[in-house]
């Protein structure tokens, strides 16, 4: 999930572009777009845009994954979200940003200068229907995520950000989630402890018996094979029909 991007990539070989925010913009909307877009890229640990800035521009992440962190009054910091490819970076219409963006791993994204963003979405409904649309989708995934921290326990709350993953994975590559699959594991231990509310004990302990238990396998840290999905949601407690973040 975090391959180097050639920085010159067009749109018709974007390996995000069935998922995007552009995804369903014809030939003409997308040379528009592509007038207003650029690419930034980001090392891991490199802040996005801070909570309170001005927002100048709006994009997506296409390769990578980036966190979305809120500080309270005392300093203390929560991660409250993750950006995985496709997903949108911004709020049209906002003028300030409401957290921080921080890239978890190194980070390329295409941004969309703000203001000529926002009047695009105006002049082409397939831009403001899809963006309405992952709107949805995100607002969906905060419920489930509530559910994941707030009701599940370590194992299944290990077994439901494997799942997160692995099937956006899937779904960028085309592939389905019947079975096996396959994918690179873009987190550090350290990261999904801090994101699901564990130690990093427990993260190592849990990791451990997934794979003792046949429900994963690891190649070194990072790659991640599961002999079956359906058992893999299973050990999250959701349907694998269903899904969080899809």
């Amino acid at each position: 999930m975090n391959e180097t991007l050639d920085l010159t990539v067009g749109c018709e070989s974007c390996p995000i572009k069935h998922r995007a925010v552009c995804a369903r913009c014809d030939a003409d909307e997308l040379e528009t777009l592509d007038g207003i877009k650029y690419y930034r890229s980001f090392e891991a640990g490199q802040t996005v845009i801070w909570s309170g800035d001005r927002m100048e521009f709006v994009g997506s992440v296409v390769s990578g994954i980036a966190s979305l962190t809120q500080t309270m009054e005392d300093g203390r910091t929560q991660m409250v979200g993750l950006l995985l490819p496709s997903d949108f970076v911004g709020r049209p219409g906002r003028e300030f940003a409401s957290y921080d963006v921080v890239a978890t791993t190194d980070l390329v994204m295409c941004c969309f200068r703000r203001k000529p963003f926002e009047s695009m979405m105006v002049e082409t409904p397939h831009v403001a229907q899809r963006l309405l649309e992952m709107t949805l989708d995100e607002l969906d995934a905060a419920r489930e995520w509530m559910l994941v921290l707030g009701r599940k326990t370590a194992r299944e709350k290990i077994a439901s950000l494997l799942s997160i993953i692995g099937r956006r994975d899937a779904s960028l590559k085309l592939e389905g989630t019947i079975g096996r699959i396959v994918f690179d594991l873009p987190l550090t231990r350290e990261a999904m402890a801090d994101y699901l509310g564990l130690t990093l004990e427990t993260v190592s302990r849990q990791m451990s018996a997934l794979k003792r238990d046949g429900v994963i396998e690891l190649e070194g840290k990072r790659h991640v094979t599961v002999p079956s999905f359906e058992r893999l949601m299973d050990e999250a407690g959701d349907d694998a029909d269903g899904g969080m973040m899809a």
